[in-house]
């Protein structure tokens, strides 16, 4: 697709006019025309800094990876605009964590869409319906990151996809689709600005960029439109600190303060397959309503070695107690479990109910959170540090939300809650802690 440019002499004059001393500035721009003065004012590559401006190559995926006020925004806001521009039949998608988001931040927004539009344009903005309308004719469609069925089935031109490090459970398939979607044209592209976030969404992204060399990091303090009283007092308050590296400097970190687990305690428990088991559990941690959280279901074995290993996560959204219920007892079969384990706080003697109408062989053990999601689950992560807890494969969705517990009941992983990370938890307890006691949980 064709995208607006500017040449060197143009940047060049700009740079020059810049350059000159503040009280000459009201002679210069009163001798402009009001045509010159809109050309200085809306030629956005002139005064943009380098890291918003797009890589050579047109690449497929485009990266900008950077801390709070680098000028992400404006940079998608620029880049979605001038191939609108340029290209009237465009079809272009943009996706935020929630349509909210699309709309207070990538149109309405003081740096969106509808504020960086030039003065002979006029886009039509209707909300209700999610469309943008260009004056060229092309046209913007909003889409959250939530819904991520919506984007399965349309065709884009190019996408803007905004802070897809809170994109949350969903975003992973909401990705998904978009790229499957992203077939018209011949060089279809896809921009993300996003703070940096330890998820797998967020590093999956990255991997995509540095592969044609299309990622942007970059400091709040790089922007130098920022007023320098505000990045002063940013790096006064918070230079230095873990949440200071992320949202100024940029930094994606990948393991949470006081995180419970961390990547490197997870890569060092993966082996390829589990040995001989004895016995296999499933944990579960029922939603408390089919539109609320997913249904936690993680299998998980005791080898003859004595050590336990992660077989399975079967972790189902969106669906129905009976729904939810067929999953927990499929899962059971196909791992051959002895036991399910299963937290009745949300649905009480129910919850066994459900599970044995799906299946009434089920050895079905209900049991009851006295204490919150990190404090049950310190004693399992003391498992993995010891050595004696193995992952028999990749689960990437379960080691998001395990290296989002923190130490003192806080929670920094994707969605929510932690609903895969709590139903593993229940099964190690069961499988590896129960007979001491040491999980203090109370059996019903």
């Amino acid at each position: 697709m064709a995208i607006e440019t500017v040449t060197a002499e143009d940047a060049a004059l700009v740079r020059a006019l810049v350059a000159i001393p503040a009280e000459v500035w009201p002679r210069v721009l009163g001798g402009l025309t009001h045509g010159q003065a809109l050309e200085l004012a809306e030629r956005f590559p002139c005064w943009a800094h380098d890291g918003q401006l797009e890589p050579a190559g047109m690449p497929l995926v485009w990266l900008i990876m950077a801390g709070r006020g680098f000028g992400k925004t404006r940079a998608g806001a620029e880049w979605l605009s001038a191939m609108a521009r340029c290209n009237p039949d465009g079809r272009f998608a943009l996706v935020g964590a929630t349509r909210d988001d699309v709309r207070r931040v990538m149109v309405e927004g003081p740096s969106g869409l509808l504020a960086v539009a030039r003065a002979n344009e006029d886009p039509v903005w209707r909300s209700a319906a999610g469309e943008l309308r260009f004056a060229s004719g092309a046209v913007a469609y909003a889409f959250s990151a939530e819904s991520a069925e919506a984007l399965r089935g349309p065709e884009h031109h190019a996408a803007w996809c905004d802070e897809v490090g809170k994109w949350g459970r969903r975003g992973m398939a909401a990705w998904d689709n978009l790229m499957f979607g992203l077939r018209k044209g011949e060089r279809p592209r896809v921009l993300v600005t996003t703070t940096p976030r330890a998820t797998a969404l967020v590093r999956r992204v990255e991997k995509l960029a540095s592969a044609s060399d299309a990622v942007v990091r970059g400091r709040t303090r790089d922007n130098v439109h920022l007023p320098e009283s505000f990045v002063a007092a940013m790096l006064e308050a918070y230079a230095g600190t873990r949440l200071g590296r992320q949202e100024l400097d940029g930094e994606l970190l990948e393991d949470v303060a006081g995180a419970l687990w961390t990547r490197r305690l997870i890569e060092r428990a993966r082996v390829g397959v589990a040995p001989e088991l004895e016995r296999v559990v499933v944990g579960v941690d029922p939603p408390a309503s089919a539109d609320g959280d997913a249904c936690g279901i993680v299998a998980v074995g005791l080898g003859r070695d004595g050590r336990g290993y992660v077989l399975e996560d079967a972790t189902i959204a969106g669906a129905s107690p009976e729904g939810w219920a067929r999953a927990v007892a499929v899962c059971a079969a196909r791992c051959g479990a002895d036991r399910v384990v299963a937290e009745k706080n949300q649905g009480g003697d129910m919850v066994a109910s459900v599970l044995r109408s799906a299946d009434s062989r089920l050895p079905v053990r209900l049991v009851h959170a006295s204490r919150g999601k990190s404090a049950r689950a310190e004693p399992v992560a003391m498992l993995y540090e010891a050595g004696k807890v193995r992952h028999a494969g990749v689960f990437a969705a379960l080691e998001d939300e395990l290296c989002g517990l923190q130490v003192g009941g806080g929670y920094e992983g994707p969605g929510r809650s932690p609903d895969r990370a709590d139903a593993l938890v229940w099964a190690m307890t069961e499988l590896m802690l129960s007979k001491r006691g040491a999980a203090r949980i109370t059996l019903m």
